[in-house]
């Protein structure tokens, strides 16, 4: 695998090695917990509030969950997409941030519900920045951001298939996950194109779920390959960090808590798994501490 920056551009070129997935397998990662969510068919996205807090969706609806399952509140929503996709975000002020049909609204932590934007366009994911509070909006084949006010709306210039999750990391840049595009594309914070991410396998990668860490590094899900990648900042494939042999099947939702926990989601389940992986080392102290 190589990434070529020639003509301010950047490709991610893979080439396939016959290794076995066991000589990547990361044997820190640690299964802590698992949570349960009642009469829920499938977890789409997860959105974590606090360490015993999680907004968690399916198709049409979210709801508010603790680290036992039990529901605390649930919203019904309009969702404009047929697959799994990141329809809501938290802020840094613990506010929800959430798709519903042709609106983005905003529900304060005592129950405000607000409609900041309404759009023509098919809404699909959304993050909410925790670096200068701005929202990245994901619809059918483009992707633009705004401020927390839904105002000064600013088009990304790169033309997506169909973004489904988006994320952005602690250095500015953009990362989403274009499912129809079978890749992960990343932008600079300016919108600017630097590279996209297609996976290491021979089978066809399908990226949904995405999170950063306190390191900036991302974790992405490979729905049709049954793992979860790691990569640094610029694209550069770590480890898979998840895979079959950890029992993950289809994963599409992934989030880190401020424990630095991580909890994954799947298609056609209805358990939250959550992980300890990130142990604490000289670089995450110091990571941990300029966050703050």
């Amino acid at each position: 695998m190589y990434i070529d920056y020639t003509n301010h551009r950047c490709i991610l070129n893979i080439f396939f090695i016959d290794l076995s997935l066991s000589q990547h397998l990361d044997p820190s990662v640690v299964r802590a917990s698992s949570i349960t969510v009642p009469d829920v068919g499938e977890v789409y996205h997860i959105s974590c509030v606090t360490s015993d807090r999680l907004w968690v969706s399916e198709y049409r609806r979210l709801l508010q969950v603790d680290s036992t399952g039990h529901v605390i509140q649930e919203l019904k929503i309009i969702v404009r997409s047929y697959l799994p996709t990141g329809t809501h975000s938290v802020t840094e002020d613990g506010d929800l941030i959430f798709i519903n049909g042709d609106k983005v609204q905003t529900m304060t932590l005592g129950g405000t519900i607000t409609t900041l934007l309404k759009e023509r366009e098919r809404l699909l994911c959304i993050h909410s920045s925790r670096i200068n509070g701005d929202i990245l909006v994901g619809y059918r084949d483009g992707v633009f951001r705004c401020d927390w006010r839904g105002n000064h709306r600013i088009e990304l210039e790169y033309r997506f298939y169909y973004p489904t999750f988006i994320i952005e990391n602690k250095n500015g840049d953009i990362w989403v996950s274009d499912g129809e595009g079978l890749a992960v594309v990343v932008m600079d914070k300016y919108g600017g194109y630097r590279f996209n991410y297609r996976g290491q396998h021979q089978f066809e990668f399908y990226p949904l779920g995405i999170c950063t860490n306190i390191l900036g590094q991302v974790l992405v899900c490979d729905a049709f390959n049954d793992n979860v990648h790691l990569l640094d900042q610029d694209g550069h494939f770590l480890r898979f960090l998840l895979t079959k042999e950890h029992g993950l099947r289809r994963p599409t939702a992934l989030c880190v808590d401020d424990k630095h926990n991580l909890y994954v989601g799947e298609w056609n389940s209805n358990t939250i798994t959550v992980y300890k992986y990130l142990q604490e080392t000289e670089e995450s102290k110091s990571s941990i501490v300029e966050s703050k």
